[in-house]
């Protein structure tokens, strides 16, 4: 199943922009999904599996840096795949 889901980083320290930056930097290292980055948040479209996958990993590796860390996501799904 096709999904996409848009994602907003909130560091909370003074010093937010590293950790926005080093998360969208590691989603495009995915060939298998598209991602797309505004100024306001990222969005990410692939298949649903390997999508929560990877927001597992990558979260996960998000947190574990220092300072404590936000994430908003809303998750768009259902459909059998898109073009």
């Amino acid at each position: 199943m096709h999904t996409a889901i848009e994602i907003s980083l909130y560091p909370l320290d003074t010093d937010y922009i590293p950790p926005i930056k080093a998360f969208i930097d590691r989603l495009n290292t995915y060939p298998e999904i598209k991602v797309t980055t505004n100024a306001m948040s990222t969005q990410i479209a692939g298949e649903h599996v390997r999508l929560f996958e990877i927001l597992a990993k990558e979260t996960a590796v998000t947190f574990r840096e220092t300072g404590r860390k936000v994430f908003v996501m809303k998750v768009l799904g259902g459909s059998e795949r898109s073009g």
